[in-house]
């Protein structure tokens, strides 16, 4: 149902009038929080859009150790000014959406304008709602995607050449995506490294989704030595973390720019077309209910999803 009634495009438009909000200082941002028990948690973010929109909500998922297929998420959305109930929306998909829209909209601000070449490291469904939102953004020429699973690449190419109309083509090791990259998505639940950054070619522009945890992170803190744009979605949410971030002991972790900023021209996403730049997501709360409300809106208001 979601898929039905929210186009990507629709979806990075919300994010960026969201992170709009947040350089503007109209989005309602708290950090996450968890409620645990013995064998898991429950994690909420809550939010508020009021200036572009009138939403206020939250969103709530599990991490619970024994997965069954039941597990989901819900976002629920209320108009922010009168306090009126928008809606329900279950399942993964939407959460999905909204963090594939935030990485179009960084590769959209800190990416070359011509950047036409795009591989991406990893196959799940973060995968491809990151490539959905990619190719909103930016047209490629070609798009190289690796996992260590050749099944599960060979799938995920053959799915995205169908859904986005691309020239997509599973490869066999992260150095043959990332060698002539012009945009690198790491979309992974690795815990290291998952390529080195000489790889990286100048001008190349990097989003990382997945762990950035010190020591367990899919990417090297040593990429920090060759980028100069490190941007975030909320910063207030990266330094919240109970482990230190990847990138602690380096100075990028004080310079670290936010991306809300780049989007309302406080900042600059690159500053030559040869800087190599980087945007780690920390998820910044609100905008999911900012992309749920939209969905609701399309769908009639008062569905329920």
């Amino acid at each position: 149902d979601v898929r039905r009634v929210m186009p990507m495009s629709a979806a990075v438009d919300r994010i960026e009038s969201a992170l709009r909000e947040n350089a503007e200082g109209t989005l309602v941002a708290p950090p996450r929080f968890r409620v645990d028990v013995d064998k898991g948690a429950l994690i909420f973010t809550a939010g508020a859009v009021t200036h572009y929109d009138k939403a206020v909500g939250f969103r709530v998922y599990d991490r619970f150790q024994d997965s069954h297929a039941s597990h989901g998420q819900v976002v629920v959305v209320f108009d922010s000014d009168t306090g009126d109930f928008k809606g329900v929306i279950v399942g993964g998909h939407l959460g999905a959406m909204r963090t594939g829209a935030i990485g179009g909209v960084a590769i959209k601000h800190m990416a070359r304008p011509d950047a036409s070449r795009a591989a991406i490291l990893g196959s799940g469904r973060q995968a491809r709602t990151h490539l959905e939102a990619a190719a909103v953004v930016r047209h490629f020429a070609s798009v190289k995607v690796y996992s260590p699973n050749a099944t599960h690449r060979e799938a995920f190419a053959s799915a995205m050449r169908e859904t986005l109309d691309l020239h997509v083509d599973p490869v066999v090791s992260a150095q043959e995506a990332v060698a002539d990259a012009d945009v690198v998505m790491c979309v992974t639940k690795s815990t290291t490294p998952v390529f080195d950054p000489s790889w990286l070619k100048p001008g190349a522009h990097v989003n990382t989704v997945g762990p950035r945890a010190q020591g367990e992170s899919e990417l090297d803190a040593s990429i920090a030595g060759r980028v100069r744009v490190v941007a975030t979605d909320s910063l207030r949410q990266l330094r919240s973390y109970a482990k230190p971030y990847f990138l602690a002991d380096t100075p990028w972790m004080e310079a670290m720019v936010d991306l809300g900023d780049i989007v309302v021209g406080k900042h600059t996403g690159r500053q030559s077309p040869d800087d190599i730049t980087l945007f780690c997501t920390a998820g910044l709360s609100g905008t999911e209910v900012a992309v749920a409300s939209e969905a609701l809106r399309r769908a009639g208001h008062s569905e329920v999803l």
